[in-house]
């Protein structure tokens, strides 16, 4: 009984098909698949226990048995190979923003300088294949066809001033809630 049900709960995501859009080449190599679209190229690799089959218009991804290990690989090829198709297809993006008093970023050649506090300016560049854009003072988008870069490359540039719950200062992601914390100065007001 309870077999049945772990069956039905793993892999749903490796069950589905990725669909492959107009322009797009899929290409499955040994341990591997080249996606090549609009905006690039990826190479992604996967373990070679797992099937990949490139249909009509469609991208199918198999596991040899039910095992534990095959259902992992399974829903994670397919999250890769999908990401990848993606990428290669629309690309990859990443806002950030920079809350505080005189807190700004200004671009300088393909990277940005951030000035956040520091007694210094702090000089980020981007990696290859990744893009650093900045909209207004406050605003950086980063850019890319590698969805793991572009979400690494925010993650280092988020990591230079972190928000703070009680000052309401730092660098955030656009889609972040964050949740400020009065402090100890409005108990002492109430």
């Amino acid at each position: 009984m309870n077999e049945k049900k772990q069956e039905k709960t793993l892999s749903r995501i490796g069950r589905k098909a990725i669909p492959v859009p107009d322009g797009v080449q899929v290409e499955v190599q040994y341990g591997g698949v080249k996606v090549t679209g609009p905006r690039g190229t990826i190479e992604q690799k996967y373990h070679p226990e797992v099937v990949v089959k490139v249909g009509d218009g469609e991208i199918l991804v198999e596991r040899h048995s039910d095992n534990k290990f095959h259902h992992s690989l399974h829903g994670l090829t397919r999250s890769l190979i999908s990401n990848a198709v993606i990428g290669v297809s629309e690309g990859f993006t990443r806002t950030l923003e920079i809350m505080g008093v005189g807190y700004r970023v200004a671009a300088a050649g393909n990277g940005i300088i951030l000035n956040v506090g520091y007694s210094h300016p702090v000089e980020m560049h981007p990696e290859e294949g990744v893009t650093l854009e900045v909209e207004g003072p406050t605003r950086i988008h980063v850019r890319g066809i590698d969805k793991q870069k572009v979400g690494q490359l925010a993650a280092n540039v988020r990591r230079v001033r972190p928000p703070n719950t009680y000052k309401e200062k730092g660098i955030r992601y656009s889609d972040e809630t964050l949740h400020f914390k009065p402090g100890k100065a409005a108990a002492r007001k109430a």
